[in-house]
């Protein structure tokens, strides 16, 4: 039987609350990190876990959360983690394949960094681990991914750390067949969709793949 998938607020931005409120399903299992579940409650959620040390969540909207059953687990401010890499952490305790999170992106540039580093973890390898807010989703690719999209929409593919090599592509306009692409070079930027699935496939490195929706 297929797990639900894990879904984390995140204390970041939300460009367009009505796009990312339809990336929720009604079976995922829903947690916050710390302010997170201000974007939560702003979307007409309720998330069954609050974790952080909870400085960016006002005290009136902790006690309805409680009352309604929302369990917080609280932690220092002191503290070597990010309220968002204690979330992951308790996520990944629960059984499940599949982790989005929503609130991720925009604001701080330090913050929006550190969330994707958090995702190049190798203990992630074996979970389908991306940030979606409606109007972009980001994630990195290990061997293989498939990506939906509308032709015309944008994705870009960013080598992460170190060059990836054998990347080969399906439904983009300008598809690579076995190439490498580098850290310090730009040639992944702006590549676009020109069917409504691209596959993407490669040999070596870590890619982050960063697919704008229009």
């Amino acid at each position: 039987m297929e797990t639900s998938r894990i879904l984390i607020f995140v204390n970041g931005t939300l460009p367009d609350p009505e796009a990312a409120r339809r990336v929720v399903r009604p079976d995922d299992v829903l947690l916050a990190a710390d302010g997170g579940a201000l974007h939560a409650y702003r979307l007409g959620f309720r998330p069954s876990v609050v974790l952080g040390d909870l400085d960016s969540l006002d005290e009136p909207l902790r006690r309805e959360l409680e009352a309604a059953g929302t369990i917080f687990l609280t932690f220092p401010r002191t503290k070597d983690e990010t309220d968002l890499e204690l979330a992951l952490k308790y996520a990944l305790q629960r059984q499940g394949r599949a982790i989005v999170l929503v609130g991720a992106l925009g604001g701080r540039l330090d913050q929006t960094l550190a969330n994707l580093a958090l995702l190049s973890q190798p203990r992630l390898a074996e979970w389908e681990v991306r940030c979606d807010d409606g109007v972009e989703e980001v994630f990195f690719v290990r061997s293989r991914a498939e990506v939906d999209g509308v032709p015309g929409e944008v994705i870009s593919l960013l080598p992460w750390g170190r060059p990836v090599t054998g990347i080969r592509t399906w439904g983009l306009r300008w598809a690579l067949q076995g190439e490498t692409l580098y850290p310090d070079r730009t040639r992944g930027i702006s590549n676009e969709f020109v069917e409504e699935k691209a596959v993407i496939e490669i040999q070596s490195g870590l890619l982050l793949v960063v697919h704008r929706r229009s």
